[in-house]
């Protein structure tokens, strides 16, 4: 098991766009375990993009905590989206705050799974928000260049 370091705001690394990437090989893989083992770690995310760990790629791993398991996602594109929603998110890489986001409701994403096989997903409510929000870490998008409200985020119990 690696946890890698998550990088927060005011890392240039979160700021640049990332690279396409070329095949899934074993190096790629290993990234997304590694990437899977801390969204795990972290104990209250459910997604992690590659430059929030450092990793200028196109990855990203989700898991809604809902029993549909893990997703990895190698070059994601949003090929349709419609509606609107206002949804409050918080990020691992902006820790203690959270802020409401305009995002559309339902999104068409194509990627290349961690096996190398072209996929298809379609996606509403937490999921359609949670896979924009990891593709624009890709773009180097931090959900606070969207926000409409920042706030504190309110302590754990």
């Amino acid at each position: 098991m690696a946890v890698l370091e998550i990088h927060t705001a005011g890392d240039p690394v979160l700021k640049t766009v990332c690279a396409p990437v070329a095949r899934v090989d074993k190096k790629i893989k290993r990234t997304l375990k590694d990437m899977a083992d801390t969204l795990y770690a972290s104990h209250n995310g459910i997604g992690l993009a590659a430059p929030q760990v450092g990793i200028l790629k196109r990855l990203i791993v989700i898991d809604l905590q809902d029993g549909t398991g893990l997703r990895e996602l190698v070059n994601p594109v949003i090929t349709n989206k419609e509606g609107s929603q206002i949804f409050t998110e918080g990020c691992l890489s902006v820790p203690n705050f959270e802020g409401d986001v305009e995002r559309a409701e339902y999104v068409e994403v194509e990627y290349t799974d961690g096996r190398g096989q072209r996929q298809f997903l379609k996606a509403d409510g937490l999921l359609a928000v949670c896979l924009q929000h990891e593709m624009d870490h890709l773009d180097g998008i931090l959900f606070t260049d969207k926000a409409v409200t920042i706030m504190p985020k309110a302590p754990e119990d």
